[in-house]
């Protein structure tokens, strides 16, 4: 088989049908070139999701230079711990960025009510389902395209993760620019960048999720090891595609 046929710069069809040269396309090429591209053509109807991570930071970084006005958005589960809240502040300051929360709409009080106490200690996937899933999949409906910080290097199930790709469970084009970078390459860009990061990130805690399922991990964990501990969940379920989810 010969080598795709890759479109040039900047005359790109983002239908669903080309993603997949897209992301070939872009493979090697640095990851603003590729934001900047996406930002160009979706304009207004593509936002950036973080959960405050070292790369959401990163990403934030780039396209507060790229398109400085680009919906930054966060899901609030009223379960985030301050380190992450103040991270937010801070990024706020710094990068002007005015966050959108989005919410589930159902407090905590009214999930006691609904699904009894601590419903992450006995069914994470539920939990994970109402706070973040469905308020996430409300808030896309409007959108075009998101961008999210995935990398290959996190953990197994991220292992193939694409540059670009169609989101089946959201219905619009997913972009995960950093997916071929290594955490050094994050931890790099941060230093040089004199970026702020979670206080989190230097007590063990690699990934930082919501407080009831977060913890540290050990030397040589998997990054995301500190995530859902004791359960096999390795994703909160806004990142699987819809077979994956039924089976979760």
């Amino acid at each position: 088989m010969g080598k795709p046929t890759l479109l040039p710069a900047r005359t790109f069809n983002w239908t669903k049908e080309h993603l997949p040269s897209i992301s070939r396309y872009f493979e090697y090429r640095p990851a603003e070139q590729l934001l900047g591209d996406a930002l160009d053509n979706f304009g207004d109807e593509i936002a950036l999701a973080t959960g405050f991570g070292t790369s959401g930071v990163v990403l934030m970084h780039m396209v507060a230079q790229l398109r400085p006005q680009t919906t930054v958005f966060y899901l609030q589960t009223d379960l985030l711990f301050p380190e992450t809240m103040a991270l937010r502040d801070r990024l706020s300051e710094r990068l002007g960025i005015q966050f959108t929360e989005v919410h589930s709409g159902l407090s905590l009080e009214a999930q006691v009510e609904q699904h009894g106490p601590d419903l992450w200690a006995h069914n994470p996937d539920l939990c994970c389902h109402l706070r973040k899933v469905v308020p996430l999949r409300r808030y896309l409906i409007d959108k075009k395209a998101w961008i999210t910080g995935l990398r290959r290097d996190q953990s197994a199930a991220r292992a193939n993760t694409p540059l670009v790709a169609w989101d089946a469970a959201n219905g619009l084009v997913k972009l995960n620019p950093l997916a071929g970078w290594t955490g050094k390459d994050i931890w790099r860009y941060l230093y040089i960048n004199d970026l702020p990061y979670n206080e989190l990130h230097d007590r063990g805690y690699p990934s930082v999720g919501c407080q009831p399922c977060t913890r540290p991990v050990a030397r040589g964990e998997d990054e995301r090891a500190g995530r859902w501990a004791g359960w096999e969940k390795t994703e909160c379920g806004i990142h699987l595609q819809p077979l994956q989810a039924e089976a979760a």
